[in-house]
């Protein structure tokens, strides 16, 4: 009997101090924080499901098998009235991705140039890039997009008095048209000198850079490697019998036909984009060049190091370091920010899924909630390259 009632305030001592366990205890609210939201979500689901069952309006994906009847202005993949709902999200999906990704290129490359105007020696460049970020970055960005539309894109001339900007080049009203490759059979060749090139460049760099590190001697890695990505291919496409001819867009009654066309939403958008992005990147990058301390730039010029080289191998690698966090917030903005195409009729992920589909179908909780899911994994993917990008320029300490 003694051993037993020992035994019992044992059990019972362990289960006072489990509950007073901070451990324990947080697991335990965690847990029940969770299966209250869950609960919560059950009960507004079932809710709006029944409503809508209540109002004779169908639920589910299955509107995305039926044929969607409407045209679409930009496709980058194979698309017609006969195809369905479910091929008009793709192509919606593309051409969001499509402007995003050039939108991020075209703006970190203007938005360092001009960061680094900003700290320029010289007054008027420093001006001026100045005066670049004060009004681009203060000027709405859906204004923006409806200057470079309506102002400047809606003013060009007609197709039969369109601008020659070159063999095979037009701008018009319409769009700007360009020649397009046509690839013939033989052409598998230049791609395949193309990824060789690709990879012997990679491995070049990697090389170079190692070598650096062991004896300080700087090698040539960017002309090496446009030298390799241009020799290859074109070596491979006068070895293979010049598999490869332009398609030139000609004047045929009230437009151009052939070649590759880019939409006049499509330029006054990445535009808007590009530069209103742009001065909030320049600015990002003058306080993270501006955060490294002046005495780096003074041991590399007392070394002997030119200016760029300065800027290029001391200064802009450790202003990396503060750069990259808020970058990927501009690029996420961005991404986010080309919703705004539905005002100029760029064919856009809102605009042909959000937009159109959903009003021919009346599907709106799955539209909407699929076209939310779509730019959350947009921007969850941006930040996923961009945390490993810095994780790789971070200072690593010992």
């Amino acid at each position: 009997m003694r051993n037993f009632e020992l035994g019992c305030d044992v059990l019972s001592g362990s289960k006072s101090n489990l509950l007073y366990n901070p451990t324990f205890r947080a697991v335990i609210f965690q847990l029940l924080a969770v299966a209250a939201i869950g609960m919560v979500a059950y009960t507004l689901i079932n809710n709006v499901l029944d409503n809508l069952a209540q109002r004779g309006i169908a639920t589910g994906l299955d509107f995305l098998q039926q044929e969607a009847g409407f045209g679409i202005g930009l496709t980058l993949i194979e698309y017609d009235e006969t195809h369905t709902y479910g091929r008009t999200f793709f192509v919606g999906l593309l051409n969001t991705a499509l402007v995003s990704v050039l939108g991020i290129l075209l703006a970190t490359i203007l938005g360092f140039i001009i960061g680094i105007a900003r700290l320029s020696s010289n007054w008027l460049v420093s001006r001026l890039a100045a005066v670049y970020i004060e009004t681009f970055r203060n000027i709405p960005l859906l204004l923006q997009i409806f200057f470079w539309y309506f102002a400047v894109l809606q003013a060009l001339p007609a197709p039969r008095q369109s601008l020659s900007l070159g063999e095979g080049i037009w701008l018009n009203v319409r769009g700007l048209y360009l020649a397009k490759p046509v690839f013939e059979p033989g052409a598998i060749w230049i791609g395949v000198a193309t990824i060789v090139a690709i990879v012997i460049s990679l491995g070049y760099g990697i090389y170079a850079k190692r070598q650096q590190r062991l004896s300080g001697k700087q090698s040539p890695i960017f002309l090496v490697s446009l030298g390799l990505l241009i020799g290859f291919p074109l070596l491979s496409f006068f070895l293979s019998g010049q598999p490869v001819h332009l398609e030139y867009p000609e004047l045929k009654g009230f437009n151009f036909q052939g070649g590759i066309s880019i939409l006049p939403e499509l330029g006054a958008l990445l535009l808007a984009l590009s530069i209103y992005t742009a001065s909030f990147i320049a600015e990002i990058v003058r306080s993270g060049i501006n955060a490294v301390s002046h005495g780096q730039t003074e041991a590399a010029l007392a070394l002997g190091l030119p200016a760029n080289h300065t800027l290029r191998l001391v200064v802009i690698p450790q202003a990396l370091r503060i750069i990259i966090p808020p970058l990927t917030s501009q690029y996420l903005n961005l991404t986010k920010n080309s919703s705004l195409a539905m005002a100029i009729g760029y064919p856009d992920l809102v605009s042909v899924f959000a937009g159109t589909t959903l009003n021919q179908t009346g599907q709106a909780i799955e539209i909407i909630a699929m076209t939310m899911g779509v730019y959350l994994a947009l921007s969850l993917l941006t930040s996923l390259l961009m945390n490993l990008y810095n994780k790789k320029v971070a200072l690593v300490e010992r």
